[in-house]
């Protein structure tokens, strides 16, 4: 088949089968330029043609870098002002392929190429009908069969010989080559009717894939439409149509009802209910008013909207999203780069063996010349492992593709395939499984302070902290109208609390644990901080604290509250179902708390009073135990253990660039239950992807013993292999209905 690769390497041989995909290519380490152009090229449906891409750009001394995304159709080059678009289009066309700049007239050039090669594979398939008929009716000559036969050949060959030419001047052998040499050879044994038959399913089985890639590429490039390329910017009293790329941050656009909205923005006009499902995969659209975020590729509904930008065009949460995937599909999964480890050396020796098979037998045995070379010609044409090359890169983009539309944010293959390996989930507490919006639900007096005496010394303290606790105390103080000031000397202590000078005086808010070290706890204390942790609250205690002679003392307990998210013990049953055999609740509160809502919702275990870096240590206990382990969290204060985990998964990616930024799969929505889709997506991806290759290998290794037996063709080989590549790509595409 087609889809025979290449090792980006620096020399001029390659071998067929190798790097499905590539990634960056350093060309010129001595060019210092950054300028950066990115085109789309008609025609690039093999990494035969990477290679060839490669070839021609490393010739150009300006050219520093080049990344080539085979699966998206698209070129990045960085380079100095000594190359132009102009010089790299014209250095594309040597290729026979056709480029232009982003956005340009690239899909006019991929129509106007297949055409061609539907009229090409067209008139290859009626010459060769035509001849078969003849042929077995001898209603004819001879000579009047091959003559249609040649018609065949001549069109079915018209895109594959000059690519076959192309590869031999730079000394590749490729899938092209050994097509041709197949041909040639079986024309050169008189066998006209086998030639054509290998020319018209070669080439059926290229226009075939390039139509099967297309389909993968148009599910990535749908996300690119989502937001609108124009926006209704105010201009003084009236608001004019201008393209996305001319609304500034802080300009003020009006959206209609039943549009898209075209740019990340704050509403500051305006009520209506809008479709976020595009970003976040919510099902239901989410009432918006003043004050409110939306995003660019959202649909508005019944209301008309009046939205202060902050994001620029490049810079909003679908163009990162759109960014992300596309470099997503140039990361190797595991399988990927062992399957082009494989091909890297099972061509060359299925290369080696075909020409031992031709010329072994007749010289040294007294074997048939015609057998034995036609069998030679049988064993070059299953040479090229096309089907388990382009099985791993369709299955993963395909993956990627369906999880990004169900607002998942998956980086790569790599981490897709590990994402359906996991085996045990560790889970923050604050903003995974509640809501991640606490409150003050009680303050309870020690000593003779006052509440209002209480609030304003916390308050003080936990205005310097962007905690969610800590906002929750700040809020209770201006509810409650209790005027605060900002306290001196703030310091924060990690996974404890925190203390601040407030009028000469130096207190402390914290946890439980932050009390017992400063040596304040009383058993009253405990025996309140019991009621308050075992009815699945936080606790924020506030006190004088130890200093010189002062033995300090706790002035108030806070009881903060925070709602359990209401789908998380149906997220955790469904993680359990599908085979996730363990979930534990990693946080720094206190134990009782996190036990008693570890327990509401079905966890398997909680540990409480844990700092940052003893979470790193229980997330590495599991991976001793599990292996596959995966850390949820905010993609913000749990980076640590998130790095530490086989996949680090981000909550709420849609309002947080830090979270898609940084997490290895992020929840566009805080929807616990999208990481059990994902672990079903990603398990059934690997599932799709072992079969693929075991169905190829399987194949190959068949047609391999039936061709050194002679119980096969060579038009009966290439349909096998037609059939395969075609079999894998269809059944890597199913992960896009799902």
């Amino acid at each position: 088949m087609s889809c025979c690769n290449h090792d980006n390497n620096n020399d001029n041989t390659h071998s067929c089968g190798a790097n499905a995909s590539s990634g960056s290519i350093s060309l010129n380490s001595n060019s210092a330029g950054n300028i950066q152009t990115v085109l789309r090229v008609a025609g690039m449906d093999c990494a035969d043609e990477v290679a060839a891409l490669e070839q021609v750009f490393r010739p150009l001394k300006g050219i520093r870098e080049v990344k080539i995304n085979l699966m998206g159709g698209k070129v990045t080059l960085f380079h100095d002002d000594t190359i132009t678009p102009a010089i790299i289009i014209q250095a594309v066309a040597k290729t026979g392929m056709k480029s232009s700049p982003e956005g340009g007239t690239t899909d006019s050039d991929l129509e106007s190429m297949k055409r061609l090669r539907q009229l090409a594979v067209g008139i290859s398939g009626v010459a060769l009908s035509i001849g078969l008929i003849l042929e077995w009716t001898k209603l004819s000559p001879e000579w009047v069969a091959d003559s249609a036969f040649g018609i065949a050949i001549m069109a079915g060959g018209w895109f594959v010989v000059p690519k076959a030419v192309r590869a031999i001047s730079r000394f590749a052998l490729d899938m092209n080559v050994l097509m041709t040499v197949a041909v040639v050879g079986a024309m050169a044994i008189h066998q006209w009717s086998e030639g054509a038959a290998v020319t018209f399913l070669f080439a059926l089985s290229e226009l075939l894939e390039a139509f099967s890639l297309a389909r993968a590429r148009r599910a990535v490039q749908s996300l690119m439409k989502l937001a609108p390329e124009t926006a209704l910017l105010q201009n003084g009293n009236n608001f004019t149509e201008v393209p996305v790329e001319q609304v500034p941050v802080g300009g003020l656009i009006a959206v209609k009802s039943g549009s898209r909205i075209p740019l990340d923005g704050v509403v500051v006009s305006g009520e209506s209910s809008v479709n976020q499902a595009p970003i976040t995969g919510e099902s239901m659209p989410i009432e918006k008013k003043s004050g409110d975020t939306v995003y660019a590729g959202t649909i508005n509904g019944g209301g008309s909207l009046e939205i202060r930008i902050t994001k620029v065009y490049t810079e909003t949460t679908i163009a990162k999203i759109i960014h992300l995937v596309e470099e997503a599909q140039n990361q190797k999964a595991p399988s990927q780069r062992f399957v082009d480890t494989f091909a890297r050396y099972y061509t060359p020796l299925v290369m080696v063996a075909a020409l031992f098979v031709a010329f072994f037998p007749p010289l040294f045995f007294d074997g048939l010349w015609l057998m034995w070379i036609y069998r030679g010609l049988v064993l070059l044409v299953i040479a090229c492992p096309c089907a388990l090359v382009i099985s791993t890169p369709v299955s993963v983009v395909s993956g990627l593709t369906a999880m990004a539309r169900r607002g998942v944010l998956i980086k790569g293959g790599t981490i897709l395939e590990a994402v359906g390996k996991l085996r045990a989930l560790a889970v923050d507490k604050t903003g995974t499984i509640t809501e991640g919006k606490p409150s003050v639900t009680k303050v309870i007096i020690c000593g003779a302070s006052t509440e209002a005496d209480i609030m304003r010394i916390a308050a003080a303290i936990d205005t310097h902290s962007e905690h969610p606790l800590a906002q929750a105390v700040v809020v209770y103080a201006n509810e409650k109208q209790i005027p605060f000031p900002r306290s001196e000397n703030y310091r924060a202590h990690t996974g404890r609390g925190a203390e601040g000078v407030v009028e000469g005086h130096t207190y402390f808010v914290g946890n439980h644990r932050f009390a017992h070290e400063l040596g304040v706890c009383s058993s009253e204390i405990e025996r309140q901080l019991a009621q308050i942790e075992e009815a699945a609250q936080s606790v924020v205690i506030v006190g004088h604290k130890p200093h010189g002679d002062c033995k300090g003392e706790v002035l108030g307990l806070l009881a903060v509250g925070d709602t359990i998210r209401p789908h998380a013990q149906e997220a955790i049953a469904v993680l359990h179902r599908i085979g996730v055999k363990k979930v534990v609740m990693l946080s720094g509160d206190n134990q009782r708390t996190v036990s008693a809502i570890a327990k509401r919702v079905g966890i398997d275990e909680a540990v409480g009073d844990l700092l940052p870096d003893q979470k790193i240590e229980w997330v590495k206990k599991l991976l001793t135990s599990e292996h596959y382990v995966g850390m949820i969290g905010d993609g913000v204060n749990d980076a640590p253990a998130m790095a530490a985990a086989t996949v680090g998964i981000a909550m709420g990616g849609a309002g947080t660039d830090t979270a898609i930024e940084t997490a290895d799969m992020a929840l566009m929505q805080d929807d616990l239950g999208k990481v059990a889709e994902a672990i079903r997506l990603g398990r059934r991806t690997v599932g799709i992807i072992k079969f693929n290759i075991t169905f190829a290998l399987a194949l190959k290794a068949l047609f391999l013993v039936l061709a050194v037996l002679g119980y096969t063709s060579l038009w009966l080989a290439i349909l096998a292999d037609t059939g395969a590549t075609l079999l894998v790509i269809a059944n890597a595409l199913r992960l896009l209905r799902d």
